[in-house]
């Protein structure tokens, strides 16, 4: 197993957290929303890659799709988040379809840990239908795409090392206490939480 000489975070309230954790999930699932909350509350960095490749490129994730395609953005992605693993432990988000590279799995599983915020079409849906800014979803029926992402990347999202169930009647607090509580099984990610 790979060490880094990265520290471990002590944060507010005396928590410590040990490694990056990162959300995975599909787009609409809230792993910016809630990632932001968690880092609050753990008083850690929040990181988003896929701001991180906007920035680098200085263009939407959208133009990058039109101009160089997915796969391309994809090889991007993996090294975005392999760098980010690497910086002192927080909260990730990563894009939707990061997670479908075992690659990319592989280095999350080893030198940090995965959270998948699991989340049902309806609620997908009813979060991403207004939003032009999913290129994966500029089709004539998107809806019908979404499902089809859905059931073609919960595969690979069952393989995250730890799953937080999303309920509509969820507020991104409740959210957030639901990644902690996941976090807080793993001693080896997280000291001294308390629900």
């Amino acid at each position: 197993m790979k060490t880094s000489a990265r520290a471990d975070h002590k944060g507010a309230f005396g928590m410590k957290l040990h490694k990056t954790v990162v959300l995975v999930g599909m787009m609409g699932a809230g792993k910016t929303a809630i990632g932001k909350h968690v880092a609050q509350v753990l008083g850690v960095p929040f990181r988003d890659s896929d701001e991180e490749i906007v920035s680098a490129a200085q263009m939407s994730i959208a133009e990058i799709f039109a101009r160089d395609g997915e796969a391309f953005f994809r090889a991007r992605e993996a090294e975005v988040i392999a760098r980010l693993l690497h910086t002192t432990p927080g909260i990730l988000s990563v894009g939707g379809g990061a997670f479908l590279r075992a690659d990319t799995r592989a280095l999350i599983h080893a030198d940090g840990v995965s959270v998948w915020l699991r989340a049902d079409l309806d609620l997908l849906w009813n979060r991403v239908r207004a939003k032009t800014t999913r290129p994966l979803l500029q089709t004539d029926d998107p809806h019908a795409t979404l499902a089809q992402l859905l059931a073609e990347r919960t595969p690979h999202y069952q393989q995250a090392d730890l799953v937080a169930d999303a309920d509509p009647a969820y507020s991104i607090a409740d959210m957030a206490q639901a990644v902690l509580a996941q976090l807080a099984t793993r001693p080896d990610v997280l000291e001294g939480y308390t629900p």
